[in-house]
């Protein structure tokens, strides 16, 4: 994964939990890093057993990407959310 000063990068606060997103990302790997809550097992997750990135609904989860700033989709399954990972792919991955 390239990782160097000219590499895009992309962050995100997502259930109140920071993301960035750079290198060579496949799409199910943007898809598992923007949607990690819903693969996470809340009996077994260590951040749960312990309080921290609890989710707070009056914040909105954010994704900025060069063409500005898009709420996440609570369901990866939609339509905006494969547009949302399609976008974050292709400025990822540039040249191809």
């Amino acid at each position: 994964m390239a990782t160097g000063a000219d590499s895009a990068r992309i962050t995100a606060k997502v259930h109140g939990r920071d993301i960035t997103l750079d290198g060579r990302l496949t799409k199910d790997e943007i898809r598992n890093r923007i949607w990690w809550w819903q693969s996470a097992d809340p009996r077994t997750s260590k951040e749960q057993e312990d309080g921290q990135h609890e989710h707070d609904d009056s914040h909105k989860d954010v994704i900025t990407t060069l063409g500005g700033y898009y709420e996440v989709s609570a369901d990866p399954r939609t339509p905006e959310a494969e547009r949302l990972v399609e976008m974050v792919y292709d400025e990822l991955n540039p040249d191809e």
